[in-house]
């Protein structure tokens, strides 16, 4: 694994944190957008530093490989 591609998988986790944590209170006002802009920007970023446009299943086994409980599980 290159340091690009295991930075895009570790900013795309944060983007799901964040996403998460700001969808938290379904109840809230959507204020969360401003709140996603920038791990948003940073993930596509490291996507396309990465060059994973394209190879999607690689990707996700590296995002698996770092957080198997984000993908795979239905949860």
């Amino acid at each position: 694994m290159r340091k690009d591609e295991i930075a895009a998988a570790q900013a795309y986790v944060r983007l799901l944190e964040a996403t998460r944590a700001a969808l938290s209170d379904p109840d809230g006002p959507p204020v969360y957008l401003p709140l996603l802009a920038s791990p948003i920007e940073e993930a596509d970023g490291a996507l396309r530093r990465a060059g994973f446009a394209g190879n999607e299943s690689r990707f996700f086994d590296l995002v698996r490989s770092l957080r198997p409980s984000l993908t795979g599980t239905g949860h």
